[in-house]
């Protein structure tokens, strides 16, 4: 089992920076891919970005390549989401999420990849 706790979402003016902190809980986090995920209001669950679980390979939507970026620390086991230059529509509730196990240099692209699920926390970008 791993639960999945994320943090830092709020309300952002656009071409500002948040950072999200994806907390998890217990021993398996070194073994599991992580993935980010965004909703938005009436629209469908879509792929942000992914780190393998050595943190040797990452990848990211093309919508926010150049903006945001995936990292993690396996030794504090969380996984973080740098995002500048926020835009109006990067706003989005936030998820985090695992695939236990993940190759060492697996990346899921999918949601359907992953085993378990944060609860979300909510990105507002005003114009």
């Amino acid at each position: 089992q791993v639960q999945l706790v994320e943090s830092g979402g709020g309300l952002v003016q656009a071409g500002g920076s948040l950072r999200l902190s994806c907390a998890a809980s217990g021993r398996t986090f070194s073994s599991a891919a992580m993935g980010w995920f965004r909703q938005a209001t009436g629209k469908e669950r879509e792929f942000v970005a992914a780190i393998s679980r050595s943190g040797g390979s990452t990848t990211c939507a093309e919508s926010v390549k150049g903006r945001f970026t995936i990292s993690r620390d396996n030794a504090k086991n969380t996984v973080y989401l740098q995002m500048n230059s926020l835009k109006p529509e990067d706003t989005a509730v936030y998820y985090c999420a695992a695939a236990v196990p993940g190759g060492s240099l697996w990346l899921g692209l999918r949601s359907s990849q992953y085993d378990y699920w944060g609860q979300g926390t909510q990105v507002t970008v005003s114009s």
